[in-house]
């Protein structure tokens, strides 16, 4: 692979100016008036713009995979053909966490059959977590690409070339997979119910 360094620093920079700057929108700010299927794929596609243009070809979100969301009751069902704040709220969280896990495991995170005020709850939650797990992202961005961005700090896991830094963030988002999955996995148990933590060689 051949990267143009200042290209990549350049490109890097203003992803983490609008990211700085980027939150989802709040629980007020979602609309709860009743949005036909159409009107909701805009929408989300305005709230989930950090995602880079060349990427948007891929369609985050489609009306068919709304549709099957509420057919495998991952969401609640539209009122009436019409989407409102919960739906919108539910497909937030669906759409940010689907990048990196699978729709099973994330219906455990937001469950179904809970009311309305527990959407709230869960969403703001989530919301407020986004903004800081983005603050923590550019944070070690900024650490591990130094080299790349002319930072003066320079730590011993910095990397010096984009193909690096690509490798580093694949691994990471791995290896936060897979914790988040193993960490669910531990719901309900202790360790006198089949919790263990031994700890094997492999």
């Amino acid at each position: 692979m051949d990267f143009d360094k200042e290209l990549v620093a350049g490109k890097l920079r203003r992803w983490e100016k609008y990211l700085e700057d980027f939150t989802l929108p709040s629980w007020n700010d979602i609309p709860d008036i009743g949005l036909y299927m159409e009107q909701v794929i805009i929408l989300l596609r305005e709230y989930l713009d950090y995602l880079p243009p060349e990427l948007k070809d891929e369609q985050i979100i489609t009306a068919a995979t709304i549709n099957n969301y509420v057919r495998t009751k991952i969401m609640p069902e539209p009122v009436k053909k019409k989407y409102y704040r919960q739906h919108i709220a539910y497909l937030v969280m669906i759409c940010t966490m689907k990048q990196i896990l699978p729709i099973a495991v994330i219906s455990k995170i937001i469950p179904m059959d809970i009311s309305e005020d527990e959407i709230r709850n869960i969403y703001d939650r989530y919301s407020d977590r986004h903004k800081k797990t983005i603050r923590y992202f550019l944070k070690q961005i900024r650490l591990v690409a130094g080299p790349i961005l002319d930072h003066k700090e320079i730590v011993d896991e910095c990397v010096t070339d984009t193909a690096d830094l690509i490798t580093m963030c694949t691994i990471y988002a791995g290896f936060s997979k897979l914790m988040a999955e193993k960490l669910l996995l531990l719901d309900g148990k202790d360790l006198s119910n089949g919790g263990s933590i031994e700890i094997r060689k492999r």
